[in-house]
């Protein structure tokens, strides 16, 4: 019986599952922050070529 008891208080002491658990969310919110941040960089540069071509279209009167 104390057998059981003492791997039952080992089980609930035990937070390595959970700190890996931490880090795997952290780890996820990250990658969408960073997908987001490429997402929002990437339309900015494509319109700031578009408006580069336009206006040397513009100017070159093609």
């Amino acid at each position: 019986m104390k057998t059981i008891f003492t791997a039952v208080q080992a089980f609930i002491a035990d937070e390595d599952g959970v700190t890996a658990i931490e880090y795997g969310l952290i780890a996820a919110l990250v990658g969408v922050g960073v997908a987001v941040a490429a997402k929002a960089l990437g339309e900015g540069i494509s319109d700031t070529f578009d408006n580069v071509v336009s206006r040397l279209s513009a100017a070159i009167g093609s």
